[in-house]
């Protein structure tokens, strides 16, 4: 039986029809006066003094999301306890990297825990690559942006989403092997790779993919309280959250551990329903690539032929960025881009870990293992710079909010295609994050810098890529150490329209494997 209840609140009344029940529950709820707020906040019993026990239900099998990025946020005092297990074997590990010798994955790999990875960059890992062309263990290589958005669609409960990230590529046709026979790579492929279904929206080509679920998340969070509720320091947010989200146990190794209720509200990255235990950190930051602003000095450094090509690529790359630029720089050459801005063109970097507003490398008194780059190198922040979440990242990216993405690339097609991150059977480093960078070209510019030629003299400018696709009629413009071209990626076609000094245009004919038009104010560099 229903009955009216009256409430009168800030001089409205509002008439509402509830249940006896629900009154009883109010009234009981409203007249616990006595008890503080703090009195209550329900007992968690989520920390554990000891780790073994945190992981004692991962069990042979699960698919286990391990968080981090590179060395940032890794949570190897877990993985520690884990690799302990001599009763847990074939695990499915996900995690943007696959560790080092021994960090992140790697203790898993060395333990052999690990039946198969699902990662977006394994190649920093040569061990587990040499596993993988030998055969011994499976690979599923996704895009990093896809990656963690498979992660989050699944927490969220969206078992499927399109994407543009990948079409056209080998990623859409399944054409990277997910394992190979007993025998490595000569022996022929076991499973073969996993072929998207496609489709045309708007226009556009966009691949569907599914959702990772997540039967144990380890991850590590900088501080957390008693209830769950996680903060993150600067990068080491990274994979963390959206995998935290997702699993059936999540697991977190704290830094700091404090009362419920010491962390503001508006300074929690995770609420604590997602989290299920919690443990003291043990292990030891660590710091993948140490590097450090260079002093200043009267007297420029000497560099090498080698170092001299590469500088002045970037420079003229550097010439394509304005002011106020919101600027995507991938590893490697694009990373010299910077030192070649003049004072007058100032951009906002953003590095797919998490950062908008990054700064230059740090003095060696500021370094701080919580502050990478894509690179996983050390780097700073600029005054107005904002920190956040591999998704929170890659929605940026291939939402087209960054204006130029400025890119590596292995070969370019006169149609713009670009090729970057794989050599079949051979190299496995890995996609990370360049499908997504260049999966909307309509909005963010895609530039290529590449040496003109490839060490046996064979040309990278070609009519089409023999390399697997990053992406397809993605690249609007061709920055090489002889030559700057732009890209009809519309129609196909390339236009010469500057070279550098001391080259002449039947030299840049000569060393590039497509036609090219000749733009009618040749410029020069």
């Amino acid at each position: 039986m229903l009955v009216p209840f009256r409430i009168t609140v800030v001089r409205q009344q509002v008439a509402l029809r509830v249940s006896r029940r629900c009154i009883a529950s109010t009234a009981t709820r409203l007249s616990v006066t006595s008890l503080s707020p703090s009195e209550q906040v329900p007992s968690s019993g989520k920390v554990y003094e000891s780790v073994d026990a945190a992981v004692k239900d991962v069990k042979s099998g699960d698919i286990l999301l391990c968080g981090g990025f590179g060395l940032g946020g890794i949570p190897d005092t877990l993985l520690a306890a884990i690799a302990k297990r001599d009763d847990v074997k074939n695990l499915i590990g996900v995690s943007n990297n696959a560790g080092t010798s021994d960090s992140g994955l790697g203790k898993l790999l060395n333990t052999e825990k690990l039946d198969k990875v699902i990662a977006s960059y394994p190649g920093g890992n040569k061990t587990f690559e040499a596993l993988y062309l030998e055969g011994k263990i499976s690979m599923e290589l996704v895009p990093q942006g896809t990656l963690a958005e498979r992660i989050r669609s699944h927490a969220a409960g969206i078992p499927a989403f399109y994407t543009p990230t990948g079409a056209s590529t080998a990623v859409e046709l399944g054409e990277i092997p997910v394992r190979y026979k007993d025998g490595g790579v000569k022996a022929g492929v076991a499973i073969h790779g996993i072929k998207k279904e496609a489709k045309e929206i708007n226009g556009r080509r966009y691949v569907l993919e599914t959702a990772i679920p997540g039967d144990v998340a380890v991850i590590r969070a900088w501080k957390v309280d008693e209830a769950g509720n996680c903060v993150f320091r600067y990068t080491s947010n990274n994979f963390n959250t959206v995998m935290a989200k997702n699993a059936k146990l999540t697991i977190v190794e704290a830094e700091n551990i404090v009362p419920t209720g010491s962390i503001s509200p508006n300074a929690i990255h995770l609420p604590g329903i997602y989290v299920d235990r919690i443990v003291q950190a043990t292990s030891p930051k660590q710091i993948e690539i140490r590097t450090f602003a260079q002093p200043k000095s009267d007297t420029p450094t000497e560099l090498s032929a080698s170092a001299k090509l590469r500088h002045k690529i970037a420079a003229r790359a550097a010439k394509e960025l304005q002011n106020g630029f919101y600027v995507n720089l991938g590893i490697g050459m694009p990373t010299l881009v910077p030192e070649h801005l003049p004072e007058t063109v100032k951009v906002w970097l953003q590095s797919e870990n998490g950062i908008l507003g990054m700064g230059p490398y740090p003095e060696e008194k500021d370094l701080d293992a919580d502050l990478i780059n894509a690179g996983k190198e050390t780097v700073t922040l600029l005054p107005g710079a904002s920190v956040f979440d591999s998704s929170e990242s890659f929605a940026m990216i291939r939402g087209g909010h960054i204006d130029v993405a400025i890119l590596g690339a292995m070969q370019v097609s006169s149609a713009g295609d670009i090729a970057n991150f794989m050599i079949p059977g051979k190299l496995v480093k890995g996609i990370g994050g360049a499908m997504d960078l260049v999966s909307n070209p309509d909005k963010t510019k895609v530039i290529a810098t590449l040496e003109h030629c490839a060490k046996d003299g064979s040309p990278k400018i070609l009519e089409s890529c023999t390399l697997p696709l990053t992406g397809a009629k993605t690249v609007s413009t061709i920055v090489t150490e002889l030559a700057v071209f732009v890209v009809d990626r519309a129609n196909g076609g390339l236009t010469l329209t500057d070279v550098a000094e001391g080259v002449t245009v039947e030299e840049v004919k000569s060393k590039t494997g497509a036609p090219f038009k000749v733009a009618d104010n040749l410029g020069s560099f």
